[in-house]
């Protein structure tokens, strides 16, 4: 069965919505684009100028699954495919694929002469099938603690069992160099959505002598590190600036149209960089809702001030049930409070999402919102929306925000914990100050959510922290009660959207709560989770488990679903409609193809660019199925 057969499978679940960047770790700038006028566009100087707060952590892609490192890594590593601004998907380092009879093998023949070059351009290797393979090995190496190893090993043959040392040969792994420019990967079971996983990190390459000669260094700066991308980072000097330039042996390199591309550290750039824009100091920014009536106001602003697009990033409201944060916030107290599903019920009903939206998205807030974890459009099912499957329904179509039921919740829990917990309950929510719309925010829901339950009953304390390390330090650390969290999808199913709340995440540490578990101390939802993957033949069975899952997760009040990334408003001279497009993945961090504009696009230009790509689209997904 070749490739396009496997395009088809792909293409069925993916609809007409775009990617947004996530608020807390996407760089400035990730929705981008170019003009198509060529002749026009080629007189403007290609060099892209932005601003950035928060500071990665690592140049290792083998490791990380934070989008503002990843971001960066789409840029100087290519993956086996990409996708076109359509969303089409395209060869890239693999120039073919064909998938077996019975679905578990998938073969690649490998793009000959790709080079891997210094971040000087210095020519170290060829990239070849066996640089795929170990790559997967370190990411399977426990001790290397990469993030995205649970991709890999749940689809790889024998992947799993490698990483938990039940098997010490890598040999026995599914993954294989057949010869120099063929690469095997062989599934531990049929899996539809394999194809849509490909262009993520976990799948990139790595050439396995400079990983071996570099050791612990490899990442930890642009010389500890090789290039086949597009780019190179000529310079990284941390919490003062990037820059890449491009590639000249990069395979395609007539499609690199900027020719360097320059981020320079800014604490203060979520509040500078608009006025930055209007000096033309900067290429993009971010128009927060604080400024967004001045800058449509003023007749010059408003012509350089566009619409951003909504996309699959999901933000929800996590509720932490292993609060690590300091005693001066009660955090056991919290802990006991939080595992009562009435106290939880009462803060999911008693959260006005629009007011909140309100913060971000000031002339129609209601776009953004979503009250399931998958966004709608993502997949759907012989034309029914994902959402729209079983229980899940029920919370897709109906609003959270209800006062009547969150006070009813609310003397419910008060009378169930009397004597158990002291109120008012501290809700402890830190929130990341690099932008002025998350603080807005948090002091709209503090005084929202304390005016509707009362003073008697919460006590909400807001608490800025830096950019720089705030996953780590608040999200990661459980150094929170009540925290804005977000995930974006990695591939082209529901089963994506799972990861955050399973045992052993970082997000809100759901094996803590005791309503996770049932009588016979199973996790339930993990046991739906497990129920769900184990069901690869019939996918319409296998949605149906997948909604009861999250049905479960909503109706326990776990977590509280917001909104979507993306949205807002931007000031840019790249195109939105012309950038490299994909639910999943990287491709759409992607630099490749894109061109500056000699002048911003307007609101009008936008409304009239949206509604040509999405004609253009539905004819390119017809065309490649």
């Amino acid at each position: 069965m070749k490739r396009f057969l496997a395009l088809l499978v792909v293409m069925a679940m993916m609809l007409t919505m775009l990617v947004g960047c996530t608020q807390d770790e996407a760089p400035a700038g990730d929705d981008t684009g170019s003009d198509g006028e060529d002749a026009t566009v080629e007189q403007v100087t290609q060099e892209y100028n932005i601003v950035y707060s928060g500071e990665i952590t690592t140049l290792n892609y083998l490791v990380t699954t934070t989008t503002n490192e990843f971001a960066l890594a789409a840029n100087m590593v290519d993956s086996l495919l990409d996708y076109d601004k359509y969303g089409v998907v395209q060869p890239a380092l693999s120039t073919e694929w064909e998938q077996s009879e019975d679905g578990l093998t998938w073969t690649f023949k490998i793009r000959e002469g790709v080079k891997w070059v210094t971040h000087e351009g210095e020519e170290y290797a060829e990239t070849v099938a066996q640089d795929f393979v170990d790559s997967a090995s370190y990411i399977l190496d426990s001790a290397n603690e990469s993030s995205s190893a649970n991709i890999l090993y749940s689809v790889i043959e024998n992947a799993e069992e490698y990483y938990n040392g039940e098997i010490t040969d890598f040999a026995e792994v599914g993954v294989k160099a057949v010869d120099d420019y063929t690469l095997e990967y062989r599934l531990k079971q049929p899996t539809p959505y394999f194809e849509s996983m490909l262009s993520y990190v976990s799948f990139f390459p790595v050439n396995g002598a400079f990983l071996e000669e570099k050791g612990d260094r490899f990442g930890t700066d642009n010389q500890n590190l090789l290039y086949n991308g597009a780019y190179l980072m000529e310079t990284f000097e941390p919490q003062t600036r990037r820059v890449l330039v491009k590639n000249e042996d990069y395979w395609d390199k007539e499609n690199i149209h900027i020719t360097k591309i320059t981020q320079k550290y800014n604490k203060e750039s979520a509040t500078l960089a608009p006025e930055l824009f209007v000096r033309g100091e900067i290429d993009y920014a971010d128009i927060s809702s604080d400024i967004i009536d001045q800058w449509m106001e003023d007749p010059d602003k408003k012509e350089m001030v566009r619409p951003n697009r909504t996309g699959f990033y999901t933000y929800f409201y996590a509720l932490n049930f292993d609060p690590q944060f300091d005693e001066e916030f009660e955090p056991e107290n919290w802990k006991k409070a939080v595992n009562n599903k009435n106290f939880r019920k009462s803060i999911f009903h008693g959260l006005d999402r629009v007011s909140a939206m309100l913060t971000a998205e000031p002339y129609n807030p209601e776009k953004k919102l979503s009250t399931t974890i998958t966004p709608k459009n993502f997949v759907d099912l012989d034309g029914l929306d994902y959402t729209q499957i079983g229980n899940l329904k029920e919370f897709a179509d109906t609003e959270s925000f209800d006062e009547e039921l969150a006070l009813e919740y609310k003397q419910k829990a008060m009378e169930e914990l009397e004597g158990e917990v002291t109120f008012p309950v501290i809700v402890y929510m830190p929130y990341n100050s690099g932008g002025s719309e998350w603080a807005n925010r948090v002091q709209v829901i503090e005084q929202q959510m304390e005016n509707l339950l009362g003073a008697d009953y919460i006590d909400i304390q807001i608490d800025p922290k830096p950019p720089t390390n705030f996953l780590s330090e608040v999200r990661r650390s459980g150094k929170y009660a009540f925290l804005e969290a977000n995930w974006g999808p990695d591939y082209a199913d529901p089963e994506t959207y799972t990861g955050p709340f399973e045992p052993g995440g970082t997000y809100n540490f759901p094996e803590f709560v005791e309503g996770y578990l049932d009588d016979n101390g199973e996790k339930t939802y993990t046991n739906l989770i497990n129920d769900a993957r184990a069901e690869v033949m019939d996918i319409e069975k296998r949605y149906e488990l997948f909604a009861e899952a999250e049905a479960f997760l909503i109706e326990e009040a776990f977590v509280i679903p917001y909104s979507l990334g993306g949205g807002g408003y931007a000031a840019s001279r790249l195109n939105p409609f012309e950038s490299q497009y994909s639910p999943f993945g990287v491709s759409q961090e992607r630099y490749k193809g894109q061109k500056l504009m000699d002048e911003p696009m307007n609101t009008e230009e936008y409304t009239d660019g949206l509604e040509k790509w999405e004609q253009e689209r539905e004819e390119a997904l017809k065309n490649a199925n």
